[in-house]
């Protein structure tokens, strides 16, 4: 890596702390600024607009989210084994960074908006969702799942159980909320399952 890539990788790391913990709307290149000390023309060398840092943020934690959840989950084997290590990396990654899941922080500015970055925010989302449905695919090959399950509703109901268990860890900081979360998924594996 070149000083200007690793300046700039810098700052995406510092963006997407932030991110996490105020969103879309408290990350801005003045804030940015003050935060990694460089001038506001510094950053300004590496993102044209404020539109162009969220999007760079955005491609930024999609590269994080699959180092840590989704490439660790494919080392395993395939079927149940690999459906288990998602939800275990996804609850894992919602504690990465200080403000939670950094796709939520942001959901809650821009699900009312408009624009690429909503636009590509939602693609990456769809994409997830996409994923989870193949996983669960996979499961029925392998004979986990049950023949007839409907694995486009297995992924919603998964990305739920997520959901409900970060509302409840960080808004309500519910000591209970992983333990309950875990609860809920196997409840859905059993539901899942070709032996139930």
């Amino acid at each position: 890596m070149t000083k200007g890539e690793d300046t700039k990788a810098a700052i995406l790391r510092t963006a997407l702390e932030r991110a996490s913990r105020d969103g879309f709307l408290g990350l801005s290149l003045g804030s940015l600024a003050q935060e990694t000390g460089l001038s506001k023309s510094g950053l300004f060398a590496h993102f044209g607009s404020k539109e162009d840092l969220q999007l760079q943020v955005l491609d930024a934690s999609v590269e994080a989210f699959v180092e840590h959840v989704v490439a660790p989950a494919l080392r395993k084997p395939r079927g149940l084994p690999r459906v288990r290590a998602l939800f275990d990396g996804w609850l894992e990654w919602s504690q990465e960074l200080s403000g939670g899941c950094v796709f939520l922080a942001i959901a809650s500015d821009l699900d009312d908006k408009s624009g690429p970055v909503r636009d590509k925010l939602v693609a990456y989302q769809r994409d997830w969702s996409d994923n989870l449905a193949i996983a669960a695919s996979i499961a029925v090959a392998e004979g986990h799942f049950r023949e007839d399950l409907d694995t486009r509703q297995f992924a919603h109901e998964f990305s739920g159980v997520y959901l409900a268990y970060h509302h409840h860890s960080r808004l309500m900081r519910d000591p209970e909320a992983e333990s309950r979360a875990r609860a809920a998924f196997e409840g859905l594996i059993q539901r899942s399952s070709a032996r139930s």
